[in-house]
């Protein structure tokens, strides 16, 4: 596998995902992986569960049948501000938190207002990464995102998914890539596996960051060891 641990995918909690917890982390260990994020979403997410799952991930294993299982969520961002839909208790006991503005959540607005939604993101201390930013609904002002991540050393998301789901994102993710690459921003690479098949499925995102050189330092799941080092920027002290 290029990555050792799956940042983003979503089990049958968040509503329109097909598998539970356990067969996602089973996949992962089928396909080498060593560490996985269960990242479902937000309550605003139309179907998806309540702030109390979040809150009770903390009875989930740390390991399943040997892989690092680390506690998240795909937060919505509600508002322009940067608010999201997951109150500061649940956040506090979450290991990895994802940031993503979604069309069910909240409208598309101007550049500006995207970009403002996103940097007021990225100053909350309990979120530590702007998820699938090349979305061409909500078009951004990228140097101003990127540079904002790298003040407050977040990880900007390359979403493997959006290149299937969301028309015209590759290009915006290339531009995006570049900026990273040029200020020295980290970078998670996600699938956004809703289905279990699709965990560690990073073919095109890396596919991109080998073609634009991107530094494998900087990428914050390419071991379980740099996504440990990432997490303790953040004050999350994890062992293996």
């Amino acid at each position: 596998m290029f990555l050792e641990v799956e940042t983003h995918c979503h089990t049958i909690a968040s509503g329109h995902a097909y598998n539970t917890l356990e067969e996602m982390v089973l996949e992962a260990q089928r396909k080498g992986l060593k560490g996985i994020c269960i990242t479902d979403h937000g309550p605003e997410m139309p179907g998806s569960c309540s702030s109390l799952y979040f809150y009770n991930l903390v009875v989930v294993p740390r390991k399943i049948n040997g892989i690092m299982v680390f506690r998240g969520c795909e937060a919505n961002i509600v508002d322009y501000e940067g608010n999201i839909d997951i109150p500061q208790a649940a956040l506090m006991r979450l290991d990895f938190v994802i940031a993503s503005l979604h069309d069910v959540c909240i409208p598309s607005g101007t550049v500006s207002d995207h970009t403002r939604a996103l940097i007021g993101a990225i100053k909350n201390p309990y979120i530590h990464c702007i998820g699938h930013p090349g979305n061409p609904l909500y078009e951004i002002d990228k140097e101003e995102v990127v540079l904002a991540a790298k003040e407050y050393k977040k990880a900007i998301e390359i979403n493997n998914s959006s290149f299937y789901v969301r028309e015209k994102s590759k290009e915006n993710c290339i531009e995006i890539l570049k900026l990273c690459k040029k200020h020295g921003v980290y970078i998670a690479m996600g699938s956004d596996a809703h289905y279990k098949a699709d965990i560690g499925r990073c073919e095109i995102t890396q596919k991109l960051v080998t073609d634009y050189e991107f530094p494998p330092e900087l990428i914050v799941n390419k071991s379980l060891e740099s996504f440990i080092s990432f997490l303790k920027l953040h004050g999350k002290d994890i062992e293996i």
